[in-house]
């Protein structure tokens, strides 16, 4: 049966992911996780790409302690993978969750400008409307006419 690096990955993946969860060390965060792996063509090695809700610091500090688990966790990939060439577990962090954040929040923002740029000209807008000067007398909608007098 050959393994094709997909396959290979969504093991790894789920390897990882549980080994994370069960490892001791108090450098790994709780709220770590795997959220991809990229393994070569060659399934020589394999990247494990580590995401981490909070501070730089902390993430930094949770890859150390999984660098630190690396024996560990490409034994329990071993275990798990019935081929004779086991791919090298490489961490690295995952940005992408934080650079979408990231990206979301300056939507956010300048959806938030627009939208006050639009009340504001609104706003103006309503009372050049308003300014009885330019504009002639007219009647309210809803209002009852006022009979004319012959």
């Amino acid at each position: 049966m050959r393994f094709r690096p997909e396959r290979i990955a969504s093991v790894v993946q789920q390897i990882v992911g549980e080994a994370i969860s069960r490892l001791a060390d108090p450098r790994i965060s709780r709220l770590a996780s795997v959220t991809r792996v990229q393994v070569s063509k060659d399934i020589s090695y394999a990247d494990v790409y580590i995401s981490v809700m909070g501070s730089e610091a902390q993430a930094r500090t949770t890859l150390r302690g999984m660098e630190a688990a690396h024996g560990k966790v490409q034994g329990l990939v071993a275990d798990a993978l019935p081929i004779r060439q086991v791919p090298i577990i490489r961490f690295r962090l995952d940005e992408s969750i934080k650079k979408g954040f990231e990206t979301i929040q300056l939507i956010e923002k300048s959806m938030d400008e627009i939208r006050q740029r639009e009340a504001e000209r609104a706003a103006e807008a309503g009372q050049a409307a308003d300014s009885p000067d330019d504009a002639p007398d007219k009647q309210e909608p809803g209002e009852p006419e006022e009979p004319q007098q012959t």
